[in-house]
């Protein structure tokens, strides 16, 4: 039976990760289906959804044949680094130093890249416009394969919860985006950056120290005392960070 101090955050950090991910994908979409036509941005979305499936069938079990701690240990260590880099975004744009990341500046901007690129046909089909669809949800795609497989395959039996997470995003961002035709903009996106990046680091150390043969104390429930930890760190960043922009010169 799998623990929920390990399925509960698992599911929550694959949902969170992967709904930001695929809201970014569906901007990029959407302005292709817009401007070229929604049969090849369908298309293309469609191919990218496809091979990373493929992806995700392939590596899981690849990873079940190497040994548990050298999993741990290295696959804990990437997501710590990859949570980290999230997080540091977050933090610089929670305090002001970078701008907010924003959907419909996005959109606007992919609308008019698409509106001034050429035509290309092939077989009927724009190229252009199947190959945007195709490049961003395989970009935002990837990161989500490797957020579902890193948080899964490095503990028994956690690799369905994840997926389960990242196919509830899915689900929530298709919906979403045939309901409103338009980018989610009102979606916190930088909160869950934020959230997301301190739920990757505390994965990630957790695993790293458990490859390295550490012994937590609690076992899976100091991955709260982690999560508790990085929350504080960060929130204390950017404080520190917005007193520093603050300060006169």
């Amino acid at each position: 039976m799998i623990g929920w101090a390990h399925a509960g955050p698992s599911l929550l950090a694959a949902f969170l990760a992967s709904l930001v991910e695929f809201v970014e994908a569906l901007t990029v979409v959407l302005a292709v289906g817009t401007v070229r036509g929604w049969r090849p941005a369908l298309a293309g979305a469609g191919l990218g959804l496809a091979t990373l499936g493929i992806l995700v069938v392939a590596l899981g079990p690849a990873l079940a044949r190497i040994p548990l701690a050298t999993v741990q240990l290295v696959v804990g260590t990437l997501l710590l680094l990859f949570g980290l880099r999230w997080l540091r975004k977050a933090i610089l744009r929670a305090a002001g130093i970078i701008p907010l990341h924003d959907e419909t500046v996005a959109y606007a901007a992919e609308t008019d890249l698409l509106s001034h690129s050429p035509r290309r046909l092939l077989a009927g089909w724009d190229t252009v416009a199947v190959g945007a669809s195709f490049k961003i949800v395989m970009l935002e795609g990837i990161e989500v394969v490797f957020i579902v497989i890193a948080v899964g395959a490095v503990g028994q039996g956690l690799l369905v919860p994840a997926g389960l997470g990242a196919a509830a995003a899915l689900l929530v961002v298709v919906a979403l985006g045939i309901a409103l035709h338009r980018p989610l903009a009102r979606i916190p996106e930088n909160a869950l950056k934020f959230l997301v990046g301190v739920l990757l680091s505390a994965f990630g150390a957790f695993w790293a120290g458990e490859g390295a043969g550490l012994a937590w104390p609690g076992e899976d429930w100091s991955i709260l005392g982690l999560i508790a930890g990085f929350l504080a760190l960060a929130l204390s960043m950017v404080a520190f960070c917005r007193g520093r922009t603050e300060r006169p010169a």
